[in-house]
């Protein structure tokens, strides 16, 4: 399928979103959380994770699947849809038959799934693959339109070696010749975080009480890659110790690639009521691109997107800073968090003061709730934590994460160049 657009909130001026609070998030899933497929046993393929993870949200919801008439997934877990390989890396023949294809082995389509599941009532496919912001975005439209009534989505995200982030090209052609060999953190984040601290007068060791809080969230969070396979504390000498990938740029600033599935069943706000546990009713959701005046994104258009996308996301939830309990910014790259943090104006936090919001209290308990299930950097390269921990957080079921405050949660990502918000509430207004 093509991918489809029009549905996208992503034109000033926004205005409240037509669907606020009758759009609810009922459920999620998760499937077992691994290092990397290994390419040989089925029962770990995205295939098999995404089969797992669909039937897991489906049972939370408490409802069957001849309800599911929607499925929305990104196949292979990474923007564009591609299988990883396809674009990402060195392309191998495909398996033999009948393993002719890729679908179901490292990408998995809607009807793909529908078939394997024996979904028959899904008059709505969308595999046309994206971040899961822009998959919760679409699917939250697709249900405030009528086109579906009960819309599965799923995230499946994978990870086979030799495969992840490897142009398969050798050579390197038109602008891409001035920046991808010093790669991209160094001719992007690594960079841009460079200009951040002097221009604000900062440095990397600041960045330590985030990524370590995260850390502790990720293993409270059990489907996390660490609470499963590497449950040891993450201390701040282990932060400050890591090794460097680009100038302000260490290894424990960037998240670790997973292989995994997860699943979200979004429905109507009056059909999520008769469903296992209350409603996340979805307040706003909108969406921004954007391309930097240069081949590399700066600081200066770094702070400028994410500030058009903040206000948009107030402009159409009608919500302001102060209503914000938990804020859930993605941090594939952790060193730029805090752009989206300032961005947000949340806790009061203004351009250059986040990493004095780091070192406050942001545990799950205190006054400023970050990130409360781990993000990226506490759970792996799978960005789920960013939705699964905000349902259980107003759900009330975030156990040892649970929040003292979480009627409103904002969830944001991705960057660079393209972005997403969603606006998370206990109520529908």
């Amino acid at each position: 399928m093509a991918r489809e657009t029009g549905w996208e909130r992503s034109r000033d001026p926004v205005g409240i979103w037509e669907h606020r609070g009758k759009v609810a998030l009922a459920s999620r899933g998760h499937a077992p959380t691994d290092r990397r497929w290994d390419g040989v046993s089925m029962d770990k393929t995205l295939g098999a994770y995404t089969i797992i993870a669909a039937n897991a949200a489906i049972e939370d919801a408490g409802i069957k699947p001849s309800d599911i008439d929607g499925i929305i997934t990104s196949p292979g877990g990474q923007p564009g849809g591609a299988p990883i390989g396809d674009t990402w890396g060195p392309v191998r023949p495909y398996f033999a038959p009948p393993y002719n294809t890729e679908d179901g082995l490292t990408q998995v389509t809607g009807e793909w799934l529908a078939r394997q599941m024996g979904l028959k009532n899904v008059r709505y496919f969308n595999s046309h693959g994206d971040t899961i912001w822009n998959l919760i975005g679409l699917a939250a439209q697709c249900v405030g339109d009528g086109r579906c009534n009960v819309a599965l989505v799923t995230y499946p995200t994978g990870n086979l070696e030799g495969r992840y982030h490897r142009n398969p090209d050798t050579r390197v052609r038109g602008p891409a010749q001035w920046s991808s060999p010093w790669g991209w953190g160094l001719s992007g984040q690594g960079f841009t975080f460079e200009q951040y601290c002097r221009k604000y007068g900062s440095n990397h060791d600041r960045m330590a009480p985030f990524v370590v809080q995260e850390h502790k969230n990720g293993l409270l969070w059990p489907g996390s890659y660490y609470a499963q396979h590497e449950p040891q504390p993450f201390t701040t000498e282990d932060y400050l110790n890591g090794r460097w990938i680009a100038q302000n740029l260490s290894i424990f600033d960037c998240d670790r690639p997973v292989n995994t599935a997860a699943a979200y069943i979004v429905t109507t706000a009056e059909r999520a009521r008769d469903m296992r546990h209350k409603p996340v009713y979805i307040l706003d959701h909108t969406e921004s691109t954007f391309q930097p005046r240069s081949l590399v994104q700066d600081l200066d258009d770094t702070e400028a997107f994410c500030k058009v996308q903040a206000e948009r996301s107030y402009a159409g939830s009608g919500l302001r800073p102060k209503d914000i309990d938990i804020f859930l910014p993605y941090d594939g790259f952790a060193v730029f968090t805090q752009y989206f943090i300032e961005a947000f104006r949340w806790r009061g936090v203004n351009k250059g003061e986040a990493h004095d919001l780091y070192a406050m209290d942001i545990t799950p308990q205190g006054p400023n709730p970050l990130n409360t299930g781990g993000g990226n950097m506490g759970t792996g390269r799978m960005r789920t934590a960013f939705f699964s921990d905000p349902i259980e957080q107003i759900q009330g079921r975030a156990g040892a994460r649970q929040a003292k405050k979480a009627e409103i949660a904002v969830t944001h990502g991705v960057l660079p160049g393209n972005a997403a918000t969603i606006v998370m509430s206990s109520t529908p207004g």
